[in-house]
C-alpha cells in the first residue's frame, strides 16, 4: 500500500508537496482503517480543486515517477538529454527553479509481506542525469532505516550494500546517469530491485482529462473477454450494478482479408432484453452510453488493482459519470468486505457531491490550489481542526464552496461586450 508520496518542484508545485494516505486519529469510519505492521493507512483519497489549479499535476508527478522507475533501464548510451527525460518540467517561473533538481519519494508496504516491513524508495533528477536516489526498509520491531542503496552523483557515491555482493559490479558497469539502480537491478533480476519495480508496475493508472488517453481505452476489453464466458459474466454481473438493462454479450470474430495480418478482429455487442418476449435485442458496445462504456473501460483495472491490492489513479474520474456511479466506485475501495486485499483508489475530480462527513473521512478528502505567482498547495481537509470534529456530521461541500477550504476558482463575470462588470 502506497503511505505517502512526496514530490517538489515538479510543474506547478515549487515546493515539497505530500499526499498522505496515513490515517489522523479520527473516529468515524474506523473499518476503513486497515492496519499493517505500525502504519493506519487509508484506501482512498479524494483530490479536489479548481480548474489550472494543479491536482492532475499531482497525477501527472506520480505518473512520471512511476513511469521512469519502469522504463529507465532502457536508457543510456548517449550524451543527448533523453527522450523521456524531456517531459520533465521544473516549476517554470522561478529562475531558481529552472535550472533545479526535480525530486520523487514513496513509502510503501508490499501487499503480500505481512512482516510489517515499510520500505522508501525516491530519486533527483535534472535533465542531464540522475542527482540521487534511495531505497531503504524499515521493520516493524525497527526504530531506524535500514539502507539497501544509495547514490549521489555530486559527491561521486555509490553504496551498494544492502544489494548481494555477487550483483554490485554487474550493476556498477552498467549503470548509466540517466538510468535508476531501480530500474537497472529489477532488469538484471536482482530481488531488492525488482521489488521496486514491480510495486509501481502493479499500480495502475488513467487519465481521463487526456484526449490519447480516451482513444486508447475505446478499443479495451477486459484480458481473455474474447473467448472466457465466465469473464464476460463478471462484466455483466459488473455492469448491473449501476444498468440492469445489459444481459449479456456477443462476440462475433471478423473475417480477416488481410494475409499479412496475424491479428484477428472481433466485434461486441451488448445484449439487451425485448419489451414482452424473451428474445434478445443486439446493440453495438460502441452505442452504449459514455458512462457506462467508461465503466466498461474501468473493468479491467478495476479488477488488476482489486486482486492484487495495489493503488489505483485516476485523473478526472467523475468525467461522464453520474455522481451516483462514481459513489458506487468509491464503495468498492471503501468496503473491506469488497476490497479484502486493500487496493487504493487516489482520484482527482469536480464532483463536490460526495464531500460530506456522512460519506468520507475528513483526512480521505484533499485540497489543490494555487496562488497568483502560480504556485500550488497540496493540502487535507483534516488540517481544518476547527471543522473537524467525530460524531459531528458536517456538509464540506456547502463549506467548501464558500471558499471555506480555498481550492475554488475564483470567478467573474463573462461579458462577451466588453462592458463593465460591475454595472
Amino acid at each position: 500500500m502506497l503511505i505517502q508520496f512526496n514530490f517538489k518542484n515538479f510543474k506547478s508545485f515549487r515546493d515539497e508537496a505530500t499526499l498522505d494516505l496515513s490515517a489522523t486519529n479520527l473516529k468515524n469510519y474506523s473499518e476503513r482503517v486497515v492496519k499493517i505492521g505500525k502504519e493506519k493507512l487509508l484506501t482512498l483519497a479524494a483530490i479536489y480543486g479548481a480548474n489550472a489549479s494543479g491536482k492532475s499535476n499531482v497525477y501527472d508527478a506520480f505518473s512520471y515517477m512511476s513511469n521512469y522507475v519502469v522504463q529507465s533501464f532502457m536508457f543510456g548510451d548517449s550524451d543527448d538529454e533523453f527522450e523521456f527525460n524531456n517531459e520533465l518540467t521544473p516549476f517554470l517561473f522561478d529562475e531558481k527553479t529552472i535550472k533545479s533538481e526535480s525530486s520523487f519519494e514513496v513509502y510503501f508496504t508490499i501487499p503480500s509481506d505481512m512482516s510489517g516491513k515499510v520500505y522508501n524508495y525516491g530519486f533527483c533528477l535534472n535533465k542531464k542525469e540522475i542527482t540521487e536516489e534511495w531505497f531503504n526498509v524499515k521493520a516493524k520491531t525497527s526504530k531506524e532505516s535500514r539502507r539497501i542503496f544509495y547514490r549521489n552523483a555530486a559527491e561521486k557515491e555509490l553504496d551498494l550494500s544492502g544489494i548481494p555482493k555477487n550483483n554490485r559490479d554487474n550493476i556498477k558497469i552498467a549503470l548509466d546517469k540517466k538510468v535508476l539502480i531501480a530500474s537497472l537491478g529489477s532488469k538484471l533480476k536482482i530481488s531488492k530491485c525488482k521489488l521496486v519495480r514491480d510495486w509501481f508496475f502493479s499500480n495502475e493508472l488513467v487519465d481521463f482529462g487526456d484526449q490519447f488517453t480516451n482513444f486508447f481505452m475505446q478499443n479495451r476489453i477486459p484480458s481473455n473477454f474474447i473467448n472466457d464466458k465466465e469473464i464476460q459474466k463478471k462484466v455483466v454481473n459488473f455492469l448491473a450494478t449501476f444498468d440492469g438493462h445489459i444481459r449479456d454479450f456477443k462476440v462475433e470474430k471478423i473475417s480477416n482479408t488481410d494475409s499479412k495480418s496475424q491479428l484477428d478482429s472481433y466485434t461486441v455487442s451488448s445484449l439487451h432484453k425485448m419489451i414482452d418476449s424473451d428474445k434478445m435485442a443486439e446493440l453495438p458496445l460502441s452505442e452504449e452510453s459514455d458512462g457506462t462504456l467508461k465503466m466498461f473501460q474501468l473493468y479491467p483495472d478495476l479488477q488488476k488493482v482489486i486482486e492484487k491490492g495495489s493503488v489505483f489513479f485516476v485523473d478526472e474520474l467523475n468525467a461522464r459519470l453520474h455522481p451516483l456511479l462514481v459513489r458506487n466506485f468509491l464503495l468498492t475501495f471503501l468496503n473491506p468486505k469488497i476490497n479484502k486485499n486493500h487496493a487504493q483508489l487516489i482520484f482527482t475530480t469536480h464532483d463536490t457531491w460526495h464531500l460530506s462527513s456522512k460519506f468520507l473521512r475528513e483526512d480521505e478528502i484533499w485540497f489543490v490550489e494555487k496562488d497568483e505567482n502560480g504556485l500550488s498547495t497540496l493540502y487535507s481537509l483534516a488540517d481544518f481542526s476547527d471543522d473537524v470534529q467525530d460524531g459531528n456530521l458536517k456538509n464540506y461541500e456547502e463549506l467548501y464552496l464558500v471558499g471555506r477550504y480555498g481550492a475554488i476558482p475564483k470567478v467573474q463575470l463573462i461579458d462577451f461586450l466588453g462592458g463593465n462588470s460591475d454595472e
